[in-house]
């Protein structure tokens, strides 16, 4: 063999030994394929009083639940209203149990979670919860095989059997005003206290908490998303930032900015995208380079008071809402500080795709 060739192969060789040697030590390419390149689909009018909070997408049936304060919307995934479920009290959303063939509302002005079926939509059941006051966000841990809410005016968790549709006895103490909350399938939830500026662990089955720890820098905690895999929370801070916490530890890895008003934060596993969605019209998309790594790759333009969404992680639309807007009434002290009040008839859903 020739000098040369020998000294091609040599330099070859010590070219894949760097190329090793840096991938070992975290340097990256950066990622091909992250940007989110998500465009408004379809706008839909969907009309009807009164406000909403959460969203919830349906990844088998692709039904998207909106929660409308006295009943819960049911729309196909182009927007289409196929069912309601009418006659609830100040309801929060619906969790989604198809394991069961079972919904549940969380109904802040009852006290109680409304079960219904998920095919049909009538309701099987209305679940009084004596340890709640005020429901509002809800989850669904398929570990413990509960359906958990939290509880805005009681300051904790209380729990449902999702399968039969009884109250669990007992209830997890949380310290303070609790929000969304997120299920790492292994018999954990997470959820923000937001008044406190904290994560707090419980398990599950036994309603113990396990930890709490600070989510500083971030400041008033409202969305939160899991990504199970890689053992990490997304953190949506009313400080204009999405914190990332590793949920093993309790230590904050990274931020990203987002918008004004964020309210609702959600992951996709299947794109490796965490999104925070914002009052100001906006939504942000970061995507996962590693687990203490992120870029934002899109800035989604939506619509003034679109606050809150859902993600269907089988066709990764994302939906979210907003309305017209009218001026605020006047302050109590009650509320302070009151939302502008939305125009009748004027609520609307937005679909965004890829």
């Amino acid at each position: 063999m020739s000098k040369a060739k020998v000294l091609g192969l040599f330099c070859s060789a010590c070219l894949a030994a760097s190329c090793l040697l840096l991938s070992s030590i975290g340097i990256h390419a950066a990622p091909q394929g992250s940007g989110s390149s998500y465009h408004l689909v379809k706008k839909v009018t969907l009309g009807g009083v009164g406000g909403w909070d959460y969203l919830n997408a349906d990844p088998v049936s692709h039904r998207v639940f909106l929660s409308r304060g006295t009943h819960v919307m049911v729309v196909d995934p182009d927007g289409k209203v196929v069912g309601d479920i009418p006659n609830l009290m100040g309801t929060h959303g619906a969790a989604i149990v198809n394991e069961f063939g079972h919904g549940f509302t969380s109904n802040g002005g009852s006290n109680s979670v409304t079960m219904f079926d998920l095919k049909t939509l009538a309701t099987i059941s209305d679940i009084k919860m004596p340890d709640a006051m005020g429901p509002d966000g809800y989850i669904y841990d398929p570990s413990s095989k509960r359906v958990f809410t939290f509880n805005g005016r009681s300051n904790n968790a209380t729990a449902v059997n999702a399968k039969s549709g009884e109250a669990v006895t007992g209830n997890v103490p949380l310290g303070g005003k609790p929000e969304a909350a997120a299920a790492d399938g292994a018999g954990h939830i997470f959820v923000n206290v937001e008044d406190l500026n904290q994560i707090v662990g419980f398990d599950t089955k036994t309603l113990k908490v396990l930890n709490t720890w600070p989510t500083a820098p971030c400041t008033a905690p409202g969305g939160l998303a899991i990504d199970m895999a890689h053992k990490r929370l997304f953190i949506g801070c009313h400080n204009n930032m999405m914190a990332v916490m590793d949920f093993t530890s309790g230590k904050v890895v990274a931020t990203i900015p987002i918008g004004t008003g964020v309210d609702a934060t959600t992951f996709d596993p299947g794109t490796g995208l965490a999104f925070s969605s914002c009052g100001d019209g906006t939504i942000t998309a970061a995507h996962e380079d590693s687990p203490d790594e992120y870029t934002v790759v899109d800035t989604i333009k939506t619509e003034q008071g679109a606050r809150t969404m859902a993600l269907d992680t089988s066709n990764h639309n994302i939906y979210t809402v907003t309305a017209q807007f009218g001026p605020p009434p006047a302050p109590t002290a009650e509320n302070p500080r009151p939302r502008p009040v939305a125009v009748p008839d004027t609520f609307t859903l937005l679909i965004y795709g890829r």
